[in-house]
């Protein structure tokens, strides 16, 4: 999938190790899934030939940085997310511990296990437990078993360097198929800032506050409330508007820590430089959402939905949300099926003020444009055109509903027979 450029926001390498001062690492400390039971799966049912992965994964600054974070609106919320919000609420933080395989969610002892992380994590950094984020994602309704992880830090802290940002974003990842992380590079008046981030996430993923684990960091000086604004706001634009399958995470969290180091003058006030910040996150977003709905359970496609002509930003979002959840879209573009009724359907059924009678849709790809429907209607057109635009692996559905000038793009992909075999037998 190719990444979104923006003029004024060059890409560079190193995601969360980007900005000056950002360390990572991950390591593979031996977490494995559970049987009901709740004794470790059967080694004689682990593929003895496949490739070690991490499972817990770190990210430092040994400058102190402004942090904030948006967490899942999920009623159930795994222990992590309510330590964090602890953790957060002075507006600071200096370090992440994250692992996978455990989401850590529903156990009696899951706060008690998530501040175990952060003691161990503070040890190892010489930090203090409430300068910890804390994060976990796997299989929901598992002791998490803390014993692997206290003995993997200190060789995980040990390992930190501006090279590890791979080993981190191996270690987050469970059914992802790739990793994910972008860079960008943006000028604060004089001074050159970078921001970087990495995202996992590939099933359970619905807009809903933010979606999957989500680690940002920055250079830029800003306060903590505007970085707070900033991400609260592009979140909205951005990941709140991607869907795999309509299941919202219980550990959903996006987080971003930001050091200073660049040598800005601290962003306090919503101003010219702040603009400049916020629209270096929306990149950053923009890039991480699409590359996690390309990468959904089992999908072939990532599908954009763009809603134009209407009267709210609020009826557009709605709409390009309504259209990109829906399981009947969603088979139909995976058998490259250009019903565009399902379209309607879903657009039938939103929380939308429309009027349909103005209603055109058409189907893009790198193949070409085709229009399906006029004023409501369908219209005549080229089947065997209609499938070779959507056999590609990135389909676009242009919804045009008035003469409003509202708009709005949502994210998604298409629904797949690999969806239900990856689900129907996750824990193992």
């Amino acid at each position: 999938m190719k990444l979104k450029e923006f003029s004024g926001y060059p890409f560079v390498d190193g995601g969360v190790c980007a900005a000056k001062g950002f360390l990572a690492n991950g390591v593979c400390c031996g977490l494995k899934h559970q049987a009901l039971s709740g004794e470790p799966v059967p080694e004689e049912t682990i593929d003895p030939n496949a490739p070690v992965k991490n499972d817990l994964a770190m990210i430092y600054s040994p400058t102190p940085c402004t942090a904030a974070a948006v967490y899942t609106t999920n009623k159930v919320k795994g222990a992590p997310i309510l330590v964090t919000q602890e953790h957060l609420k002075d507006g600071h933080a200096q370090a992440v511990i994250v692992n996978s395989v455990n989401a850590n969610t529903c156990n009696a002892d899951g706060v008690e296990k998530a501040n175990a992380m952060c003691d161990l994590a503070a040890k190892a950094l010489n930090l203090t437990t409430n300068d910890i984020i804390v994060a976990s994602t796997g299989v929901i309704g598992q002791v998490l078993p803390i014993e692997p992880i206290a003995a993997a830090v200190p060789a995980l802290a040990e390992g930190l360097s501006e090279q590890g940002q791979a080993a981190a974003l191996n270690a987050i990842m469970t059914t992802d198929t790739r990793p994910k992380e972008v860079a960008v590079s943006f000028r604060i008046d004089d001074v050159t800032c970078r921001l970087g981030g990495m995202l996992k996430g590939s099933g359970m993923i619905h807009p809903n506050m933010a979606t999957t684990l989500t680690f940002l960091t920055t250079d830029c000086a800003i306060s903590s409330e505007l970085l707070q604004m900033a991400l609260s706001d592009v979140v909205r634009e951005t990941l709140n508007r991607v869907s795999v399958d309509g299941d919202t995470s219980t550990n959903d969290m996006v987080c971003v820590m930001a050091n200073g180091e660049a040598g800005n003058a601290e962003i306090k006030k919503e101003s010219a430089q702040y603009a400049v910040f916020r629209d270096a996150l929306y990149v950053i977003l923009l890039n991480l959402a699409r590359m996690c709905a390309a990468d959904g359970e089992g999908a072939t496609k990532l599908i954009e939905c763009v809603v134009s002509g209407a009267n709210s930003d609020e009826t557009a979002e709605a709409i390009a949300k309504s259209v990109i959840t829906s399981s009947l879209f969603k088979a139909a573009m995976f058998g490259a099926d250009a019903n565009w009724g399902r379209i309607a359907c879903a657009m039938g059924y939103s929380d939308a003020d429309y009027d349909i009678s103005k209603v055109d849709v058409e189907l893009a790809s790198a193949k070409g444009t085709i229009a399906v429907a006029k004023q409501g209607y369908g219209i005549p057109f080229s089947e065997d055109l209609a499938k070779e635009i959507l056999l590609e692996d990135e389909i676009r559905v242009l919804i045009s509903v008035g003469d409003g000038d509202c708009s709005a793009v949502a994210w998604g992909c298409d629904l797949t027979y690999d969806y239900v075999k990856i689900n129907g037998d996750y824990r193992s």
